[in-house]
């Protein structure tokens, strides 16, 4: 397993995000019972910086919470099995891990949306990691129904995971 995570940002959390990160990433690679180890690499930055990367990779002139750049297109959400047979250029070739894709994370928008919300930074930072990894996972939320299949998905890990609101 290959959890990748790189500040582009001055700004800190009170907290050592690297734990955070990691159980969220593994935990929701258990919940999906992927089959394969996997590499995640998630860029911590600040609104900046999100947004600059908002514009270049989706035309869209401002900074947002969270960005996921998946590397596999799935059958279905959660669904692995076919990645190997469609020959799949989403395997890194000297470890074999899957490469699930890119989490860029605003550190401006966890501490406001902790804020808002009325929770902690920690609880944020792993629901913005929680979501970004269902969206590497094939899950999406532009219709209805899809939205409510991922956010069943995302509260119960972090129910799993024990990071109440």
């Amino acid at each position: 397993m290959t959890i990748q995570i790189e500040f582009e940002t001055e700004q800190k959390l009170p907290f050592d995000v690297k734990p955070v990160i990691e159980r969220v990433v593994l935990g929701a690679l258990d919940l999906e019972e992927c089959p394969y180890e996997a590499e995640v690499n998630v860029l911590l930055t600040d609104d900046e910086g999100i947004h600059e990367i908002n514009r270049e990779n989706r035309g869209i002139d401002s900074a947002t919470d969270v960005l996921s750049f998946p590397m596999a297109e799935y059958p279905a959400p959660g669904d692995f099995s076919r990645l190997e047979e469609d020959a799949c250029d989403c395997f890194h070739p000297e470890t074999g891990e899957l490469l699930l894709g890119d989490i860029v994370i605003s550190l401006d928008h966890v501490k406001d949306q902790a804020k808002k919300y009325g929770h902690s930074e920690l609880r944020e930072l792993a629901f913005l990691t929680a979501h970004s990894m269902f969206h590497l996972m094939g899950y999406d939320h532009m219709e209805e129904e899809e939205r409510l299949v991922m956010e069943e998905r995302q509260r119960k890990l972090m129910e799993i995971l024990d990071i109440p609101r």
